[in-house]
């Protein structure tokens, strides 16, 4: 006796594809081998099932089927084809996931489906698998590479227990304490899925023996000597993108901060910040008997007496 397509998917024949669809999902899920292992009659009806949404899903198959029935032949494979034989398409072009059915996990062939079952409630759609772990590392930098960008390595060990080298690219003007994210790099996911976690790596900034950063700008402290501040000088020093020439003005105190514009922090968005010199008047630690006379002859002019009330005018308690 002909076999009918729409009885065995319980619809009628004017039924549309979505109509068909729901029904093939709510009667696989019924009929699926592995939640009916006591009824030994359910892979027939399940096999019965996948035979007829075979048919009705695809618009040539199910145009043929109304025209002749099952006794003749439906295009490559047969009426009696299985949707799901050599992965997710049938031989007639169907496509269907048995995850649009009982979730993410689920295979053809039952493998881990007990694991979906367990996260299935009551009329609930089963859970997806997670994601895989993150892996946490911290990273120290030297304060130019942090600056300027460069290259790193660091070492992961995985939860297997195996170390790995990774190289990092490390972005221009990072700052302490930020943190890289390598996507997709982390531990794999659970049930072999293809959503592995991501490493975040904490960038650590290490000091720098002459500057300092505030945000974008950059901080030095020139040392100069006495003569050098009283009479003015061209000092050279370095930066991130070359050495500077820096002129400090005759009769410059200490403690007077001049700024280079657009030598600071350069970064891929907006603009390099600044870079401040700050001078500093440095005297030697032992004075020899002549510097010793030029200065005590200094002391005497009316310019330096003058200088001194002038500079500690202001001192009060």
């Amino acid at each position: 006796m002909p076999e009918d397509y729409y009885a065995d998917l319980g619809v009628d024949r004017g039924a549309s594809q979505a109509e068909i669809e729901k029904a093939y999902r709510d009667l696989a899920r019924k009929y699926h081998p592995d939640l009916n292992q006591d009824d030994k009659t359910a892979k027939t009806k399940f096999q019965q099932v996948q035979r007829a949404f075979e048919v009705l899903k695809d618009p040539e198959k199910r145009e043929n089927f109304d025209r002749y029935g099952t006794d003749q032949p439906m295009g490559p494979g047969g009426p009696g084809g299985n949707p799901f034989s050599g992965g997710r398409a049938g031989p007639g072009g169907v496509e269907f996931d048995f995850s649009e059915i009982f979730g993410g996990g689920f295979s053809s062939g039952g493998a881990g489906f007990e694991d979906v079952m367990r996260n299935m409630g009551a009329g609930q759609r089963p859970r997806r698998p997670s994601r895989g772990r993150d892996i946490q590392h911290e990273l120290t930098v030297p304060f130019a590479t942090a600056v300027s960008g460069g290259d790193a390595q660091l070492n992961i060990r995985r939860g297997d227990g195996k170390t790995e080298c990774l190289e990092v690219k490390i972005p221009a003007g990072i700052e302490d304490n930020k943190t890289i994210r390598l996507r997709g790099q982390g531990e794999a996911a659970p049930n072999g899925e293809e959503s592995p976690g991501d490493i975040l790596i904490k960038v650590r900034v290490s000091p720098h023996p002459c500057f300092s950063r505030r945000g974008k700008n950059l901080e030095i402290r020139v040392p100069v000597t006495v003569s050098e501040a009283a009479l003015g000088i061209k000092v050279e020093i370095p930066a991130p993108r070359g050495a500077l020439s820096l002129s400090i003005p005759p009769g410059t105190s200490s403690g007077t901060k001049l700024r280079m514009k657009g030598h600071g922090v350069a970064s891929a968005r907006g603009s390099a910040g600044d870079l401040i010199a700050e001078v500093q008047i440095v005297l030697p630690a032992k004075i020899d008997p002549k510097a010793e006379a030029v200065y005590r002859e200094l002391a005497e002019t009316e310019c330096e007496r003058k200088q001194i009330n002038e500079v500690r005018k202001n001192m009060k308690w």
